[in-house]
């Protein structure tokens, strides 16, 4: 059993290796379009919406960390969910030709991902250095628990999603559109206390707003959500993420089939 984990740890590890060198391959500046990518993305957003309203004036701290934070954890679920929904059609032949552990494939997808985001860390800490701001040690624990809340999620969807995506091809055009609608749907270029008390409460049921939100208060405010509100996300995204698994289960059998 041992040896079963290590060989199907050292195939993922192999699947995202190739995907990320194979993502950059031929390109000009190669790996630093991972860190290029969401720091040109933060440099338009900042001059736009530092145009359309004065941070300072709606209590807003530190507004261009917040942004590069909130854009580089937003950017992790809608690339990780992306690459996971498309990853059993991009490795089609590995489904249909050899016997490869499907989930194998959606994990490596999402863990592709994954090493982008760990990337872009380095990012925003240079952004905590250059501000000269140093958030408390709970809150970067905060921010860890997010990240893993924010992989689950992906997971979750992958999981989901990627044998549904093998059947209804349309799924990838509805999903951009929805990412699209989440991004603006999640206080990540807007601070959430602009918005009346009853649309805040809508909007953090998007789990991305909730998770940006509560990230840039405790990083910068130093405010946390509610212990209890927090332990009953935690269950909702873990309880997601185990109802994947069975949904995948289910739709395994016929994913060859259906490629």
């Amino acid at each position: 059993m041992r040896r079963l984990q290590e060989n199907y740890s050292q195939l993922i590890w192999t699947l995202a290796r190739t995907d990320f060198k194979l993502r950059y391959h031929g390109s000009f500046l190669g790996y630093i379009w991972a860190v290029l990518k969401p720091l040109l993305m933060f440099l338009i957003l900042n001059f736009v919406f530092s145009s359309v309203f004065n941070p300072r004036s709606t209590g807003t701290e530190y507004y261009s960390i917040q942004l590069i934070v909130s854009i580089i954890l937003f950017n992790f679920f809608s690339e990780g969910s992306m690459a996971g929904l498309g990853s059993l059609i991009q490795k089609s032949a590995l489904v249909t030709k050899i016997y490869v552990p499907r989930w194998t494939i959606i994990v490596a997808a999402t863990l592709n991902s994954l090493l982008i985001f760990l990337m872009n860390i380095f990012v925003v800490v240079v952004f905590f250095i250059w501000y000269g701001f140093l958030p408390s040690f709970l809150a970067v624990m905060n921010f860890l628990l997010f990240v893993v809340l924010t992989y689950l999620l992906v997971l979750g969807f992958s999981f989901i999603s990627a044998p549904l995506f093998v059947k209804f091809r349309d799924l990838s055009q509805i999903w951009e559109v929805l990412v699209s609608a989440l991004f603006y749907a999640s206080p990540i270029v807007y601070p959430l206390s602009i918005l009346p008390d009853e649309y805040r409460k809508i909007l953090l049921f998007n789990p991305m707003a909730y998770i940006i939100h509560f990230n840039k208060t405790a990083l910068i405010e130093g405010r946390f959500a509610r212990p209890f509100d927090l332990l009953i996300f935690i269950i909702l995204v873990v309880s997601f993420f185990g109802i994947s698994i069975l949904a995948y289960r289910k739709m395994e059998a016929k994913i060859a089939e259906n490629i």
